[in-house]
């Protein structure tokens, strides 16, 4: 079975690009420290619109959608989910609370994971909730002919529990004693925990919300304010694409997680930056169109209605709307595409 050599990662020497992401990281976390003490009751609204938006996103990137004004209803009013993609959201929406709420009494184990995964599946008849896969899944990738080819074959059930202790208990080790910079370790263990896949399903999911959970434990509070799923799954194609360049040797110990490691740092700094961006659209009282020509000016080439909404979330979706409206009559905006489709390009 493949063995988690940790403290060979605590004595490697990672490249300026890396030391960059940490060091950009720190800076923006404490910003947010401070801004937090300066608006907590603005920046509160933030809250509600990244757990909608991390529950859709997060299982969006499964396959497992509804309507917009259903996920609001089910993550915003907690009402009852109508069918089997409904039951999946309202699982995640849960198990989400209870990061947000308890993060810091919900050490890293074995039990506390299989205890999320129960939660995952809560609204559903799933025999396997909270218990780790009965049989060998695989990483495969569906091509538009059809073919599906393995990309990864995840540890057997039977080494399963034995890897997942491991990783649990070096990972706790090393935040324990500080050997080594949580912001390395925690990507290396989502990385870890994805390579043993210890679900039949949920898989992508719990790693998602134990990546929440070990930032919050590590002082990194961003995903309560942007969904970091919802940043994950506007570059899924990337995501996957790291992970199965980080995967390649893991067996036997010669891969390289660094590509991993850096994908998932960037998209902590980039949500770190977003929360700035916002900031600075509710430090100020502004009539709506003023809040949106604002946001606007943060925007270069082609954006959609939602870009501006996720920027202004003090705002309804109708004085977004209705501001963008005003903002193409007065020659501020072209307007392309319709529908689903439309998109703003800025005039000036």
């Amino acid at each position: 079975m493949r063995t988690f050599d940790y403290d060979k990662i605590k004595t490697q020497k990672w490249d300026s690009e890396i030391l960059g992401l940490i060091a950009a990281i720190y800076k923006e976390a404490g910003k947010q420290e401070f801004y937090l003490k300066q608006r907590p009751a603005e920046l509160d609204k933030l809250v509600e619109i990244a757990k909608i938006q991390s529950t859709e996103a997060s299982n969006a990137i499964e396959g497992i959608v509804t309507t917009n004004t259903r996920i609001k209803q089910l993550v915003a009013e907690k009402t009852a989910p109508k069918n089997r993609d409904e039951q999946e959201i309202a699982g995640y929406r849960d198990a989400l609370s209870v990061i947000h709420e308890n993060f810091d009494a919900i050490p890293l184990s074995r039990n506390y994971i299989l205890q999320l995964h129960k939660i995952l599946y809560s609204h559903m008849n799933n025999p396997m909730a909270g218990r780790m896969k009965s049989v060998q899944n695989y990483i495969s990738a569906t091509y538009p002919d059809g073919h599906s080819h393995i990309l990864f074959t995840p540890l057997s059930p039977f080494e399963t529990p034995e890897a997942l202790d491991r990783i649990c208990e070096e990972y706790n080790r090393m935040i324990g004693n500080m050997e080594l910079e949580p912001l390395i370790a925690i990507p290396t263990f989502i990385h870890d925990f994805l390579c043993i896949h210890p679900f039949n399903d949920g898989n992508g999911r719990m790693s998602r919300l134990l990546t929440t959970l070990l930032l919050y434990r590590s002082g990194f509070y961003v995903g309560k304010y942007i969904s970091l799923e919802a940043k994950i799954a506007k570059n899924k194609d990337l995501y996957y694409e790291v992970l199965n360049r980080s995967q390649y040797g893991w067996h036997d110990g010669t891969n390289d997680a660094v590509p991993f490691i850096k994908y998932l740092l960037g998209t902590v700094l980039a949500a770190y930056k977003d929360f700035s961006d916002r900031y600075t659209l509710v430090e100020e009282k502004l009539p709506a169109i003023e809040t949106v020509r604002k946001a606007v000016q943060n925007r270069i080439g082609r954006f959609t209605k939602q870009d501006i909404r996720e920027l202004c979330p003090a705002l309804s979706v109708s004085s977004v709307e209705g501001a963008l409206r005003k903002m193409v009559a007065a020659g501020e905006l072209k307007r392309e595409g319709q529908g689903k489709n439309t998109c703003y390009i800025r005039l000036k």
